[in-house]
Parts: structure tokens; C-alpha cells; sequence
């Protein structure tokens, strides 16, 4: 029979605790590794902005690849767009890898890295450029499938936003070699 209660993890305090409703005290559960042994082993980064919960925000398993998934999906998306609605593929090829400019960011240090490079690959921008495209400046639109594009394609490769630990940690999981 399974045991009944709620498992606490607070990523600030090691060990998790059990809460058993069946009992009037609280025993250590079974280890989960959050993030925070991986935090300290890195010098303390836990306390580096974002990646506060660089370990227990990460995506894993089905949830990662279900994202990588959904990026896939974001790319296919904008070029099949852009392409059906007549835009140029030139304009495309020049334009498709600009938003990687935002790695200059990272000459600044790690923190002001993830700061451009999230502001320049998330989602927001580019949706809100191609709602304004569609409500007032229809050409911006290729612009904003381009960018589109460009997202999904490093969302599909395992680049996801990033934390202030640096630029091998992001919202995905580690980048590169482990």
C-alpha cells in the first residue's frame, strides 16, 4: 500500500521532510535531488538570481522533451507561415540567425548575459510584434516568423532561456558536455 501524506521540499533546507497524516511528526523522505547539492557544488550559485532553481525548475525527462517537442513544432509553424504567405527566403536566410547577437551579452559577465539573451529569446517579443503586425503594420510580420523561427529551432536544439550561473544552465536543462 502506498504511503499517504505530502512530501515538503523547500530548496532553501536539505533534508526534505515526509509529512505523515497518520502520524504526529515529520520523517525525511526519500532523497530528491532539487538542485541544491548541484547549487552549492557550483560555489553557491543558488543565490545567483535565476538560478536560484536552476536544479528543481529545470525541464527533465518527458517534460524536456515534450518542450524540445513544442520548439520543433514553433519552427515548423513560422517557416511553414512565412513560406505560404509569400515572403522572401533570402530575406529569411540573412535574418534567421540576428537574435543569436544577443550572446555579446555575455561579454558583460554571466548575469547580464542571460538578461539579453532571455529578453531577446523569449516569446513575448516576437508575439507582440506579430500581433502589432496584424493589428496596425502588417509588414513587420515576417520579421516576427523569423524570430519565431529562430526561437523554436534553439528551443528544439536544448537552448532554452537561460540562468545567471551561466550560459550552460537554462530552463531545459545544462547545455554542452556534462
Amino acid at each position: 500500500m502506498a504511503a499517504r501524506g505530502i512530501s515538503v521540499v523547500n530548496p532553501r533546507t536539505e533534508p526534505a521532510l515526509h509529512i505523515d497524516d497518520r502520524a504526529a511528526h515529520a520523517t525525511p523522505a526519500p532523497h530528491i535531488d532539487d538542485g541544491a547539492a548541484r547549487a552549492k557544488a557550483m560555489g553557491g550559485a543558488q543565490s545567483m538570481g535565476g538560478a536560484q532553481a536552476m536544479g528543481g525548475a529545470q525541464a527533465m525527462g518527458g517534460v524536456r522533451v515534450t518542450q524540445r517537442f513544442e520548439g520543433l513544432l514553433l519552427l515548423a509553424a513560422a517557416i511553414v507561415a512565412y513560406f505560404h504567405l509569400g515572403f522572401s527566403g533570402g530575406v529569411f536566410a540573412v535574418l534567421f540567425l540576428v537574435p543569436d547577437l544577443s550572446l555579446l551579452g555575455y561579454l558583460k559577465g554571466p548575469r547580464v548575459g542571460a538578461i539579453v539573451y532571455n529578453l531577446v529569446h523569449s516569446t513575448v517579443g516576437p508575439l507582440a510584434l506579430a500581433m502589432v503586425s496584424l493589428l496596425a503594420l502588417p509588414a513587420l510580420l515576417p520579421y516576427a516568423l523569423i524570430w519565431l523561427a529562430h526561437i523554436g529551432m534553439d528551443r528544439a536544439l536544448g537552448y532554452g532561456l537561460k540562468y545567471a550561473a551561466g550560459f550552460r544552465y537554462t530552463h531545459l536543462g545544462l547545455v554542452g558536455r556534462r
